[in-house]
């Protein structure tokens, strides 16, 4: 699997993003913006302007909703592998876990490990929730759960990546000032993190 985790938005690697999806398509997944008290109108805006960053850099674009997919993993798997590559937009990072868990993308991150050829990329909350534990992400994100299949709150990250990333540090960002929090969490807990500014981005060929 290839990684391509930014900060914020497509970041200032976006050259590189489309060079790593060989396919030329990509699944645009938007869940972590399913919070309990959405803004529909903003959440539709935000999902636009992502989705039109992407078709600037020639991709085909399909939209992903993992609530049509909830107790349907393999047919998830099915489109995931038709695709070949997905970019996960930021939000909440409690929120996005919960749709992965329901709709088993999780499992099949997990299962795509092995795949050289899948790329996973999204920003923020979408490389947050690669670490092994998502406890420190509390202090910034509401461990909400908006779904009613599922009203426990996950704390275990998918431990695709061995550190905790640290997306919005040192940025002109709302969350910016929790992040140092967040990281004295790390530290308190010793969790390793690896903090971004906006506009970086962490890329790995082949995990």
């Amino acid at each position: 699997m290839k990684l391509y985790l930014s900060s914020y938005k497509l970041g200032s690697m976006a050259s590189q993003l489309k060079r790593m999806a060989s396919k030329g398509t990509i699944g645009y997944i938007a869940n972590a913006l399913d919070f309990t008290n959405v803004n529909k109108e903003k959440r539709a805006l935000h999902v636009q302007s992502d989705i039109e960053s992407l078709k600037l850099l020639s991709f085909e674009v399909t939209e992903v909703d993992l609530r049509d997919y909830f107790g349907r993993k393999d047919d998830l798997r099915r489109k995931i592998d038709e695709l070949g590559a997905i970019f996960v937009s930021g939000g909440n990072v409690f929120v996005l876990r919960q749709a992965m868990r329901l709709s088993g993308l999780d499992e099949l991150l997990l299962e795509k490990r092995k795949d050289a050829g899948f790329l996973y990329a999204g920003y923020s909350a979408a490389g947050c929730v690669l670490a092994p534990s998502l406890r420190a992400y509390a202090v910034v994100d509401k461990p909400e759960t908006p779904y009613r299949a599922l009203s426990e709150v996950i704390w275990d990250g998918l431990s695709i990546i061995d550190f905790a990333l640290m997306p919005h540090w040192n940025s002109d960002h709302p969350e910016a000032a929790d992040i140092d929090k967040e990281i004295d969490f790390c530290k308190s807990h010793g969790l390793a993190y690896l903090p971004l500014k906006d506009g970086d981005v962490h890329i790995v060929e082949s995990s």
